[in-house]
């Protein structure tokens, strides 16, 4: 059933910008707005604006826009209804239903939302397992061996699979959940050569329920207790609709709020060592679960610090073959440390060997730069052997030039010249070689668009400008829509109108170009002749996602001045505010002087194609009058505007 009006309405009255935002990612103030890395794409300088004042969020590097609904929508990859629920449940406000859904519309439901509601069940059933006889003898015997406290098991969702065939798929059944759901979930398997024939893909083993950010469970990890060497010891739920992994961590929903509090990750490999840090009292810790880390991934971690440890087992085989990480980590951004554990040793043996304190200090102990770390890694190699050394050397200088950052990069080839015992300048001499035969990779791959000659004009001068009519006509119809949306209410000085009012009427006879532009200026006029005069939140509460967009887009500064020229060094900047009388003015003259370049295009273009148009000489002297008289208007406003061309 659909989330009632009565609650929607609540959570939009309470819901707060920043607040929703800041779970995601740090914003940092500067000027009026906050600003961040872009949590929807890869990017090392902020470009995400978000607007306390007028609750919205703009991305100027990926076009990324809207209100908190929209941002939990596109960081969750929900619908409009699960959102609701998502910030009904944020802020503690009790969801209704709406009662008048017809029964269609229930069936209806959103393919994702009707997995993550299967893959609750799913995890609700693997927990209360725990409670049967056999998950009392075999799973919750094997948490306690690990040490693991009821605490833990509740906040991380642990549960156990039953032994058998469809212990999960009958009781989904009926709980009314349709088979077909259960398989796109990843819960069920159909068998081999019979697909009538489904069977529970996680039987028989312990349970690790896996994560989103907002906490929603959407796969399993599952791990045998029994020695069978026909069986893996982990199995992991398939690819799905919601859930991908290369842009998952384990226990990122657990610890996203103390990695932004301690401004550092811990990375670790498996499930059980992200319990055991907890245990430890380390809560700023995430799995990447066996795997690769991926991009993704580490796009996640960017969105909560740009602090990174990684913590290797003692196997320096090992960690030499997973060494990959540290350049991935360094080339997205990030600054990385490293802690290496005892021969034999990993997170989760390790901190029960030794109990949390002693744990927590050997981490602050034994934090080494990566610089330090790997140099010392091959260390024993490269004293034996000059050869060796200089392709530890080359192999340090390559992670150095992934640096995005040109002072970190710096610093660290300092530092690498004093641990090598090498030249700095040779350091940063291979350092350079490798970024220019980068710049020259990306170069090559860049494929040049030829660009087309503009028109001579054979007959006429028409000034050349950096875009095309058409462009420059979009963008000055873009502009006047700006103005409207951010002064559309102001007085315009001693006049008796506001700017609304004097910028419609001098486009009355204007046909907008560009479709949004047409649309949003029409919506202007027909509520100013309802006496109604809107702004921007008119705009932001429509249905129309292309408009909300536009309008968020229109109304986010780019940049801000700094208030300390006024402050500091009583400097004035002067605002487009200022005067808006003369703004507004200057502002329909460029437009009306792109509809006039427009007109004399045209002309032109009709003079040329006379001969195959057949005009009759009188035609073609009208076309030159027509054009010399709009030439004449188009040098008026030309004088008006103080644009001078040769």
């Amino acid at each position: 059933m659909a989330v009632s009006k009565h609650t929607t309405d609540k959570v939009k009255d309470r819901m707060d910008i920043e607040e929703v935002i800041s779970d995601y990612v740090p914003l940092k103030k500067k000027g009026q707005n906050l600003w961040a890395c872009c949590p929807f794409h890869g990017e090392k300088t902020p470009s995400f604006s978000v607007s306390p004042a007028k609750q919205i969020y703009k991305c100027f590097g990926c076009g990324k826009a809207g209100d908190p609904i929209q941002f939990i929508m596109d960081i969750e990859g929900i619908g409009f209804q699960e959102a609701i629920r998502h910030l009904a449940g944020k802020y503690g406000i009790e969801v209704e239903e709406d009662e008048t859904q017809t029964p269609e519309q229930e069936q209806a439901q959103n393919e994702r939302e009707s997995l993550l509601i299967a893959l609750g069940f799913a995890r609700d059933f693997f927990v209360k397992n725990l409670q049967t006889d056999e998950g009392k003898s075999i799973g919750l015997s094997y948490f306690k061996e690990r040490g693991f406290t009821p605490a833990i098991i509740e906040k991380f969702d642990l549960g156990y699979a039953l032994e058998g065939w469809d212990n999960l798929l009958n009781s989904a059944k009926k709980a009314g959940f349709q088979e077909d759901v259960l398989l796109k979930a990843g819960l069920i398997l159909e068998k081999e050569g019979d697909p009538s024939r489904r069977y529970d893909r996680f039987r028989n083993r312990v349970i690790f329920t896996i994560h989103n950010i907002s906490g929603k469970p959407i796969a399993f990890g599952a791990r045998i207790l029994t020695k069978d060497k026909n069986q893996p010891k982990y199995i992991n739920s398939p690819e799905t609709p919601v859930y991908h992994k290369s842009d998952v961590l384990y226990g990122m929903f657990q610890a996203k709020k103390a990695i932004r509090e301690k401004d550092n990750c811990y990375l670790v490999e498996g499930y059980t060592d992200v319990i055991s840090m907890h245990l430890s009292g380390i809560e700023n810790v995430v799995a990447s679960s066996g795997t690769s880390l991926t991009e993704g991934q580490i796009k996640l971690i960017k969105r909560f610090t740009d602090q990174v440890t990684v913590l290797y087992d003692g196997d320096a085989a090992g960690i030499k073959a997973s060494l990959r990480g540290i350049d991935l980590l360094l080339e997205g951004g990030l600054t990385v440390k490293a802690v290496v554990f005892p021969d034999g040793e990993d997170p989760d043996s390790y901190s029960r060997k030794v109990g949390s304190q002693a744990f927590q200090n050997y981490l602050q102990e034994n934090a080494k730069d990566f610089i330090g770390f790997k140099i010392n890694l091959y260390k024993d190699e490269f004293q034996r052997d000059p050869i060796r050394k200089a392709e530890v050397i080359r192999e340090v200088v390559q992670s150095i030039a992934k640096i995005p950052d040109p002072i970190i990069r710096s610093v660290y080839a300092k530092e690498a010249s004093g641990f090598l015992d090498i030249e700095e300048g040779i350091v940063y001499a291979e350092v350079n070689k490798i970024l220019l035969k980068n710049q020259r990779d990306q170069f090559r791959k860049i494929q040049e668009t030829p660009l087309e000659a503009a028109p001579i004009e054979e007959f006429f001068p028409v000034e050349k400008e950096g875009f095309s009519v058409s462009e420059a006509l979009r963008l000055q119809e873009r502009e006047l829509i700006r103005l409207l949306l951010n002064y559309g209410l102001q007085q315009l000085g001693d006049e008796e109108l506001n700017l609304c009012q004097y910028l419609l009427s001098e486009t009355e006879e204007l046909a907008f170009e560009n479709p949004l532009y047409a649309k949003i200026l029409k919506m202007f006029r027909e509520n100013l002749n309802k006496g109604v005069i809107v702004d921007s939140d008119y705009f932001l509460g429509i249905q129309d996602r292309e408009i909300r967009d536009e309008v968020i887009d229109l109304i986010t500064p780019r940049r801000e001045a700094s208030v300390h020229w006024t402050e500091k060094f009583q400097i004035l900047i002067p605002r487009e505010d200022d005067d808006l009388t003369l703004t507004s003015y200057k502002s329909i003259l460029r437009l009306k002087r792109k509809f006039v370049r427009r007109m004399m295009e045209e002309a032109i273009q009709k003079i040329k194609n006379a001969e195959v148009e057949k005009l009759s000489d009188d035609q073609i002297i009208e076309l030159q009058e027509i054009f010399l008289g709009l030439k004449q208007v188009q040098m008026d406003i030309d004088r008006e505007l103080g644009i001078v061309i040769g």
